[in-house]
């Protein structure tokens, strides 16, 4: 996977990969690949949560900054 989605898109990706990883009809080859693919969406989602809560608390903090 070259580019980084979206964080929607790779929560939708996750979600498919989870769907097949749960069937029984795949291949074991397949299944790491998958895996693999997996993991590193979901740091990529926990590296862009981390991001988002960072800037959130940015924006209140200097709301607070400004009110007083």
């Amino acid at each position: 996977m070259a580019k980084e989605l979206k964080f929607q898109e790779a929560m939708k990706r996750l979600d498919e990969i989870i769907t097949i990883l749960n069937g029984n009809d795949i291949e074991l080859e397949d299944a790491m690949q998958l895996f693999e693919e997996g993991i590193k969406l979901s740091n990529q989602c926990e590296k862009q949560l981390k991001q988002f809560e960072i800037k959130m608390e940015t924006l209140m903090k200097k709301e607070d900054d400004d009110a007083e």
